[in-house]
């Protein structure tokens, strides 16, 4: 039976609310840009709003296969070198892959996973087919992206033989809203609201992933696998935003380099999305900002071998083999001096690097971390610095001569023990002011 024009509005109406209140718990009080993106005819659309803007713009975006991005961005692009606040920790669940019933998978979850192995999540959006767990955390900076990546990793693996995709685990990833249409089966997508208090990165640490907890190694030199892979996330995170900032230093102006920057922005990526679609679309991206970019077919073709590398990092046999020639495993295993080789990265760039730095930059930054504690130091302990101290000695001056004056002026005739001691100085150091008030 059709519908009539007023029992459309009002199936809209309803829709736009449920999408509003779903993308507003998400990101309220949120920081940066927050994208929007549908799926249309087979292309994809997307556009970037601020969060106080979302509300206003939503129902011209209500329809089918309608997405948000769970993290915000700093500026208007859905990069990973662009995130500005971690927001959520989430897990897509694909169990239709499994055969599984989304609702008898959320009774399994409640009875086995949350509250025990995992965190009871804040929403839980059926998407149509599946259903995607949302943890909301409270806003942390970019810098915290290898922990974050460490514990969305962890909660995957957990929910592993319910059909979660390890492949949507990057933080750029957008999930769809509720009220939307999924259209491959013609669901409304529908939210479910379990609580709203909102978990810190840290406290998920320590209380779920206690393998990242300092800890007495088993053996001297060994550390736990997660720790490991954890100080490889952080390192790959560094020298991936070193690459995005030496690029913006050089005004995107890298012709003779392109393949290089390309190249290692797509490896990096890789390792810290664990998504080789989404590494090669960012990219592509990336290349298209250059001032003058590489053709698609060409940039693709040039670092292929990013990919596959990627890859070898995950095959038992090429990290035995790795391991045999004397390399911590498979994968490109490059050194500082290597890259910066490469890519001639100059002593006045490596300033504005975070890792990617030689041996005289390390020195330089050490001889100013000492220098800033020294001074920390003896301020601490009541001492100053040279500059201060010979402030306070001119100011010091300065009013003895003014005091000596005043005296003179009354009696000129007093005794230079007398002014010592009505100053608080030495009858030699009274000479030495009474010389300075005939040079003024």
């Amino acid at each position: 039976m059709e519908l009539t024009t007023m029992e459309q509005l009002k199936i809209e109406e309803t829709s736009l609310v449920r999408a509003k209140g779903h993308v507003l718990f998400h990101h309220r009080n949120a920081d940066g840009w927050v994208t929007l993106a549908q799926k249309k005819t087979g292309i994809w659309k997307q556009y970037h709003y601020k969060p106080e803007e979302l509300a206003f713009k939503l129902s011209e975006w209500l329809g089918e296969d309608v997405y948000f991005s769970q993290n915000t961005f700093y500026k208007p692009e859905r990069r990973i070198e662009n995130i500005r606040q971690l927001r959520a920790v989430y897990v897509d669940v694909d169990c239709y892959q499994l055969n599984y019933d989304p609702g008898w998978v959320i009774g399994k979850l409640d009875l086995e996973i949350f509250g025990e192995i995992l965190p009871e999540p804040n929403i839980i959006i059926f998407s149509g087919r599946g259903l995607v767990c949302i943890w909301l955390i409270e806003p942390a900076p970019h810098k915290a992206l290898p922990l974050w990546q460490a514990i969305q990793g962890y909660f995957c693996k957990q929910l592993d033989y319910v059909g979660a995709d390890k492949k949507s685990i990057d933080a750029t990833r957008v999930f769809r809203i509720a009220g939307s249409i999924n259209s491959k089966n013609g669901q409304e997508v529908v939210s479910q609201y379990r609580h709203d208090y909102r978990y810190a990165l840290r406290d998920l640490q320590e209380e779920y992933l206690p393998e990242l907890v300092p800890r007495q190694p088993k053996k001297p030199g060994r550390k736990p696998k997660i720790v490991y892979l954890h100080n490889i996330r952080s390192l790959h995170y560094a020298r991936f935003l070193d690459l995005v900032r030496l690029a913006d230093l050089r005004e995107y102006d890298i012709k003779g380099y392109r393949e290089l920057f390309c190249f290692l922005y797509r490896y990096w990526g890789c390792c810290l999305m664990e998504n080789a679609e989404d590494s090669l679309q960012q990219m592509l991206e990336f290349n298209s900002e250059l001032k003058e970019p590489l053709s698609e077919k060409e940039v693709i073709r040039a670092t292929k071998s990013a990919e596959k590398a990627w890859l070898a990092k995950s095959d038992t046999k090429a990290n035995e083999e790795a391991i045999k020639l004397g390399y911590p495993g498979a994968g490109y295993n490059l050194k500082n001096s290597k890259i910066i080789e490469w890519l001639d990265i100059t002593k006045e760039e490596q300033i504005h690097l975070q890792t990617i730095i030689d041996g005289n930059e390390k020195r330089r930054r050490k001889r100013e971390r000492d220098k800033l504690y020294q001074e920390k130091k003896r301020r601490d302990q009541g001492n100053m610095t040279r500059e201060e101290y010979i402030k306070t000695q001119h100011d010091k001056t300065d009013n003895h001569l003014f005091n000596l004056q005043q005296v003179l002026k009354q009696n000129p005739k007093t005794k230079r023990k007398e002014l010592a001691e009505l100053l608080g100085v030495s009858v030699y150091r009274i000479d030495q002011l009474k010389k300075k008030l005939k040079s003024l």
